[in-house]
């Protein structure tokens, strides 16, 4: 016999009796005959670890243990969808679809509750798995999506060399219920939902506890858009081909919908028949079929123009207020919080819920002691909606917003046109103080390891810092004192902060935490005054020159910098080593691309997309995610969508392959 063949045979045949049972629903061996080729399969790979394939059945169950969990870019920006609770707005946005694209037609497809991932494959074989995280960029949980038995391991042929799934983990109703008594019977805390329990289990350091909690997948994106087909539902229908569990229409999971009327009834027939599905969902998703339709409506700076959600309402429930409390924010924003009798909402426990501002509460006209109705917002974050007028207590006192900040006690100011209250003692609060050293070292700021929130409240209390810059003089005498501080952690403390250095301006700018200046503002701004030199020189009518910059952030930016506590921390962050100027590889005015538009499509072998749009930026060109007339070139790599080729083509826009690409920018 000849090992490596009976091997691969064994593989081959495990997949398949893999994909008829848990995508199919249709097995065609009992239970015992698969375990019993399982077994004979890891026999044989044990004897024989030089023919070891990740991919493997066998590693279905696990056993591999993820100390730390990569964060890495993704390919392709996972962009979040509009959405709205208004059947109205639904139609409205569906009225305003049809307009700019006639013949548009629709797929509605069930929103799912879980945690969304982005699968790719290479040669068939499932090469990286990565989480949403902040949309640029996710953890890479390979290890543990392997254990996922719907998700295949390797492919029906045929298929492209290189693309992306994308889809939702969910945690069914069963197996969620079957943990819980689980963990009932051993005096354990019980997991609040199927979605946190879901986003929990992928986190697990070791994927044989990941492997037996159960958890089920549904893939229904394909990307690039094109590499399987013309429009978004074909491509869904060769995907389910390839092995892949999808929204099949026999099982109403998806629908193509030519008009209004056909995406209300589908909205309708879930909004009643959810509560029988084996898993949770919060909605339905509509898209635009077209890729070519998709391409001409585009993107706005958040999410897709040709995509949005339909939420179903959230449940709503009563319960008693038993008090205000409010929150300081870092940006010294005061926010109002109602304590509640405890009430069970939404698979979790409720005992406190968003007032929002004094406007909130003066609108619901909050008394002491009423009965308040709560729902959760987006299905995620309570928050109060109403009250109970007829069940208020004659002697109930109105609700006083308050006058001064609750933990340092400075007078509250509240600015003409805002609805937020503020506390302007930035420097000894300590909320605002740990606030914003929270905000500096996190992940899209200066992605300092190693540091948590509970780490910084310590320092603050320790008085070991009160800015962002004090961080850069932590010792490790000061840090090895600390309650629960091992030489390990101080270690790594200090090697987080010395490598966030190398963080270029504009994560510097984001992370500094000005009001109203967000990470792409802050991208904004480098890219424009280029220097933290020329940006605080700036007057009102330099900063509004800048793309996207308002009278309001302007003005923000203006107030500022005229604080001379903010430019010291300036000057200290700078004598700290810390990029206050924007790279540039070469003069903008000598770059070939400098002032072009140009569209990235498709994969590249020798550079990421991303690496590859922060390279056209560097060099002075714009990325710009359609196609116009005005397009100076499209870098084109693997899998480029027809549609997109189709338009540069009929507008004459140059279209340039990898190595063009890689020629023009002298790679």
């Amino acid at each position: 016999m000849d090992v490596q063949i009976e091997i691969e045979r064994l593989r081959s045949e495990l997949h398949k009796h893999n994909h008829r049972y848990y995508t199919l629903d249709a097995p065609v061996i009992s239970d015992y005959d698969f375990d019993q080729l399982l077994k004979k399969l890891e026999q044989l790979e044990a004897a024989h670890p030089e023919f070891f394939d990740p991919n493997s059945p066998s590693v279905r169950v696990g056993g591999e243990v993820t100390k730390n969990f990569e964060t890495v870019s993704h390919r392709f920006p996972m962009l979040s969808l509009g959405n709205t609770y208004s059947l109205e707005e639904l139609q409205d946005w569906i009225i305003r679809v049809q307009k700019l694209a006639p013949n548009a037609t629709f797929v509605c497809e069930l929103k799912y509750d879980g945690v969304a991932i982005g699968i790719q494959y290479v040669n068939g074989a499932l090469s990286r798995a990565v989480t949403r995280g902040d949309g640029a960029q996710g953890d890479d949980i390979t290890t543990n999506v392997r254990t996922i038995k719907s998700i295949p391991l390797q492919l029906t042929a045929p298929y492209p060399e290189d693309f992306e799934i994308r889809g939702e983990i969910v945690l069914p109703h069963a197996r969620f219920d079957a943990l819980n008594a689980q963990r009932s019977a051993q005096g354990l805390s019980l997991f609040a939902n199927p979605r946190n329990c879901a986003s929990g289990t992928l986190k697990l350091q070791d994927s044989a506890e990941v492997a037996k909690r159960g958890l089920d997948a549904y893939l229904y994106y394909v990307l690039p858009e094109g590499v399987l087909a013309s429009n978004h539902s074909e491509s869904i229908a060769h995907a389910g081909k390839l092995g892949f569990k999808i929204p099949r229409t026999q099982d109403k999971f998806i629908a193509k919908c030519d008009s209004i009327e056909a995406i209300m009834s589908f909205v309708n027939h879930w909004d009643k028949a959810r509560k029988e599905l084996p898993f949770d969902i919060d909605g339905v998703v509509i898209k635009v079929d077209s890729y070519k339709a998709q391409e001409d409506l585009g993107f706005t700076a958040k999410s897709p123009r040709w995509a949005t959600a339909f939420k179903f309402k959230a449940e709503r429930i009563p319960t008693v207020l038993e008090s205000v409390s409010y929150q300081v924010g870092r940006t010294g924003a005061i926010t109002p919080v109602a304590n509640l009798k405890p009430v069970w909402l939404g698979g979790t426990t409720v005992k406190r819920a968003s007032l929002h501002n004094e406007d909130q509460i003066a609108a619901l006209d909050l008394h002491n002691g009423d009965t308040v109705f709560v729902e959760k917002g987006g299905e995620i974050i309570p928050k109060v909606v109403g009250v109970d007028v007829l069940n208020r207590m004659e002697s109930a006192l109105r609700i006083e917003f308050i006058s001064h900040c609750p933990e340092c006690h400075s007078p509250l100011s509240r600015l003409d046109g805002e609805a937020q209250h503020y506390c302007l003692n930035e420097s000894s609060c300590e909320p605002q103080v740990s606030g914003r050293i929270d905000h500096f070292i996190s992940r899209k700021a200066m992605d300092i390891t190693g540091m948590g929130s509970e780490t910084v409240a310590l320092l603050v209390k320790k008085n070991l810092v009160s800015t962002p810059a004090d961080l850069y003089k932590l010792t490790y005498e000061e840090l090895i004192q600390l309650d629960g501080f091992k030489e390990r952690s101080v270690l790594n403390v200090l090697d987080g902060v010395e490598a966030s250095k190398s963080q270029p301006f504009e994560r510097v700018l984001f992370a500094i935490g000005i009001r109203h200046v967000g990470a792409t503002v802050a991208k904004k701004l480098v890219r424009h005054f280029r220097t933290i030199e020329s940006l605080l020189s700036a007057n009102r009518e330099d900063l509004l020159a800048a793309e996207e910059i308002g009278e309001v952030i302007a003005d923000q930016l203006l107030a500022t910098f005229q604080k001379p506590e903010w430019r010291l921390e300036i000057e200290r962050l700078r004598q700290y080593g810390l990029n206050f100027e924007a790279e540039l590889k070469e003069q903008l005015s000598d770059s070939p691309i400098s002032a072009k538009k140009i569209v990235v499509s498709g994969v590249f072998e020798s550079i990421s997309r991303n690496e590859l749009k922060e390279l056209i930026e560097t060099l002075g060109g714009s990325n710009v995610s359609s196609i116009s007339g005005k397009t100076d070139y499209v870098f084109a790599g693997e899998g480029m969508g027809p549609a997109k080729l189709k338009k540069a083509t009929s507008l004459g826009v140059p279209i340039l392959n990898e190595m063009e690409v890689r020629t023009l920018l002298n790679l």
